[in-house]
């Protein structure tokens, strides 16, 4: 800009830098390819400066990227691009969005990994961003409509006709409940004619909690998600019923727990395969046959002990699911 020198003029004020508002982790598949996942991903990167990029590793699915993408189409898009411009295979973990927590020191700390939740203890309150969603739907699916904003503790602000048929329904909903399948389902209950729109509206306290899952006692930090309090115990047994599924039998008997702290909320169990031992004994003194079992008996119980379990992909994508 030219101007005189007796006369400066305010300088107009720049871009301020995107914020993200929704997380992921993306790993490969098969870890021997992070570095041609990580030259993917820098390359996309160029092109879309917005999505936040950081290098963490997992214990359950070794070295990967925190990511930061500003809503729920730039995360699906973006995962795309990866799969089918540069044929990576990834593993994405349950989105989450940013928590405000506020410890019992007076301190206020920014979360967005589960993994980095404090303890119970520490905190004094926890806050989730929460949006001002606009729906408009035929008139014969304000039921289902309704009844889907509900199971998603949202809070009924404005209802109005818009014409003889349709309506528009105004929500304020928690953004952790919308950003998984709450569009395929406000799909499904409306046949295909609702649509869906939402603003950021700020931060809300809830009563929310860190639920781990469990695998013979230790937790799987991949499959850890931020889940309301009300909700724990249905989505603990939603997730162990459908881990137990995925999850091939071992040597050894696997325990999954879903676990609040020290609280176990809910669990299932893969049992172990088992080799016929007595197979060989005809007859004779059952002694024989108890001590046989009795062995096999300890050596799985060894086994269970140093054994690690395989996760297959299709587990970390029954966190993304929420149907019952």
């Amino acid at each position: 800009t030219l101007y005189h020198t007796s006369q400066p003029i305010e300088a107009l004020p720049g871009f301020k830098p995107a914020k993200s508002m929704v997380f992921a982790g993306i790993y490969p598949v098969d870890t021997s390819e992070f570095e041609t996942m990580r030259d993917a991903i820098e390359k996309l990167t160029l092109n879309d400066p917005s999505v936040h990029i950081e290098k963490e590793s997992s214990v359950a699915l070794g070295l990967g990227f925190r990511c930061g993408f500003l809503g729920l189409l730039h995360m699906d898009v973006f995962k795309q691009r990866l799969e089918q411009e540069h044929n990576v295979a990834i593993i994405t973990t349950s989105p989450t969005v940013l928590y405000k927590i506020l410890l019992t020191n007076g301190e206020e700390i920014l979360i967005e990994n589960p993994s980095n939740f404090p303890e119970s203890v520490r905190i004094e309150q926890v806050f989730e961003p929460i949006v001002n969603a606009t729906i408009i739907t035929p008139k014969e699916y304000l039921g289902n409509m309704i009844k889907l904003c509900e199971e998603r503790r949202g809070t009924q602000t404005e209802m109005t006709f818009l014409d003889e048929g349709r309506l528009i329904l105004r929500y304020k909903l928690p953004l952790n409940e919308i950003i998984t399948d709450y569009y395929d389902k406000l799909k499904s209950g409306s046949a295909g004619y609702a649509s869906f729109d939402y603003e950021l509206a700020g931060y809300q306290a809830a009563n929310l909690v860190k639920m781990n899952i469990l695998l013979n006692g230790k937790p799987v930090d991949a499959l850890s998600v931020i889940v309301h309090e009300e909700k724990a115990f249905s989505m603990g047994r939603r997730l162990t019923k459908k881990l137990k599924e995925v999850i091939h039998r071992q040597m050894f008997e696997v325990a999954i727990q879903a676990a609040i702290g020290a609280k176990i909320i809910a669990r299932e169990s893969v049992s172990a395969m088992r080799k016929d031992v007595t197979a060989k004994c005809y007859g004779g003194d059952i002694t024989r046959k108890r001590k046989l079992l009795e062995k096999q008996k300890e050596g799985k119980k060894k086994m269970k002990q140093v054994g690690n379990v395989e996760l297959p992909q299709e587990a970390f994508l029954t966190v993304l699911k929420s149907e019952e």
